[in-house]
């Protein structure tokens, strides 16, 4: 079947076999958006090469790109490996400045290059198509495409559900000793797949702090008032540690529970009230406080 077909799940009873055929079933696909400053004119066989050439697992890496649309400078395609498939869908235009901007300003990188970023000529979207049912390994196999594209000039991929970007150069694995697929699984989550933001609130004296787009993970998103900027790395931190602990061990973190996150630091949960309309968030949010030792729930 054509391009077209195959890219919307439409196939014929032996066509997985020798063609990547996009998941029908999968309605809310998980994306990350790749910004060039070059024209774009990818190659199926180009694209490709350098999947197959980024990691052991995707030595039989497939692309389908089609070719009258990218002689336009249109990106409209599939790739894949093992039991994933990714749509691309790219164009030779900016994205919209408000979809960069929310997630270039919050993201921690040197300023020439989101400078480079805000001055992008081009993009793709990738949108996960596969038969993965992780939803983390999804968010891997999305940030393993984008890694290798980053040898056909991608610069900074964001992630517009978790306002956040990260650059293009340092997911590509020409600077990994190891393995890029291990990192990209080891990869702090609010690094990509969750975005973690501060900003100030009129009309208080410190900064907000809060992650984005945990829900897509099956987390909640985490939110705290800290006294100035400089407790991003503690908040970061404690965050991610969240995460790891919530992913590792399968509980579930609600409002009013208390946990140890430090050797001395304890914090409680609770929900946003409705003065805190800013924390507005797609899914759960629980605000952390920090307490003492003496309030942590026995």
């Amino acid at each position: 079947m054509s391009i077209f077909s195959r890219f919307f799940g439409k196939h014929e009873e032996d066509d997985r076999v020798t063609q990547l055929i996009a998941n029908p079933q999968i309605e809310d696909p998980l994306s990350l958006q790749l910004l060039f400053d070059g024209q774009l004119r990818l190659q199926s066989s180009d694209v490709a090469a350098v999947l197959q050439s980024y990691h052991k697992s995707m030595v039989n890496a497939r692309c389908d790109i089609d070719s009258t649309l990218g002689e336009e400078g249109k990106i409209f395609g599939l790739v894949g490996w093992a039991n994933h498939v990714i749509k691309l869908v790219g164009f030779d235009v900016p994205m919209p400045t408000e979809a960069v901007e929310s997630c270039v300003a919050p993201s921690h990188y040197p300023q020439e290059l989101k400078e480079r970023a805000r001055a992008h000529t081009g993009h793709i979207l990738l949108f996960y198509a596969g038969y993965e049912t992780s939803a983390h390994e999804q968010y891997v196999a999305l940030a393993a495409v984008s890694g290798a594209l980053a040898q056909l000039g991608a610069i900074v991929i964001l992630n517009e559900s978790a306002h956040t970007s990260f650059p293009a150069a340092a997911l590509s694995g020409s600077d990994v000793d190891g393995d890029i697929i291990e990192l990209l699984r080891t990869l702090p989550l609010a690094i990509l797949f969750c975005g973690f933001v501060k900003y100030e609130v009129e009309g208080t004296s410190g900064v907000w702090m809060r992650t984005y787009g945990a829900h897509l993970l099956g987390l909640p998103d985490f939110a705290a008032y800290a006294s100035s900027h400089d407790e991003g790395q503690r908040y970061f931190d404690i965050f991610e540690n969240i995460f790891s602990y919530l992913r590792d061990s399968g509980a579930v973190l609600a409002a009013g529970h208390t946990m140890q996150v430090g050797e001395h630091e304890f914090l409680k949960c609770r929900e946003r009230t409705d003065d805190e309309y800013f924390l507005e968030s797609a899914g759960e949010l629980l605000v952390a406080e920090i307490i003492g030792p003496d309030e942590i729930n026995q």
